[in-house]
C-alpha cells in the first residue's frame, strides 16, 4: 500500500471544496493506471463526499442545506461550541473508497469529489491510500 496527502485551506464555516482535479493530479504524479483509492479525512468536524460537480450551484445548495439542518443550539454540552460540525461530519462521513481505471477516477458523468468543511476556516488534510 502507498499513501499521499492533500492539504486544503477552507475559507468559510461550512464549505464544500471541489478536490477532483487535485486528486487526479496526485494520481497522475504517482502514475496510478488501475487500482483503488481510499480517501480519509482525519478530522472530527470535516468530511468527504461525491456529488454533482458540473454545476457549482449544487455545492452552494448543499452548503445551505447543511447549515439549516445543523443550527447552533444552546443546549449542546460540548464546550468548544462546534457540536453541529461534529454531527455533520458523522452524517456525511469521513472516508470514501474509489476505483481508478485507465488513470481516471471511476466517477459518473457529473460526479466530483468534495472536501466538506463544517468548522472553518481551517487548514485540513485528506489522506489517500492506494493499491495498484
Amino acid at each position: 500500500m502507498n499513501e499521499f496527502s492533500l492539504n486544503i485551506r477552507s475559507q468559510k464555516k461550512i464549505e464544500l471544496i471541489p478536490i477532483t482535479t487535485q486528486i487526479l493530479d496526485l494520481i497522475n504524479s504517482k502514475t496510478i493506471k488501475n487500482g483503488w483509492l481510499h480517501l480519509f479525512v482525519p478530522h472530527t468536524t470535516a468530511a468527504i463526499t461525491i456529488n454533482e460537480q458540473a454545476d457549482p450551484d449544487v455545492a452552494t445548495d448543499l452548503e445551505s442545506f447543511l447549515a439549516r439542518i445543523s443550527p447552533d443550539l444552546s443546549h449542546y454540552r460540548h464546550f468548544e461550541g462546534n457540536s453541529p460540525a461534529h454531527a455533520l461530519s458523522s452524517l456525511v462521513g469521513v472516508s470514501l473508497m474509489m476505483t481508478v481505471r485507465e488513470g481516471q477516477l471511476n466517477l459518473g458523468r457529473w460526479q466530483g469529489l468534495f472536501f466538506c468543511e463544517f468548522d472553518g476556516p481551517r487548514n485540513r488534510t485528506v489522506l489517500v491510500t492506494y493499491q495498484l
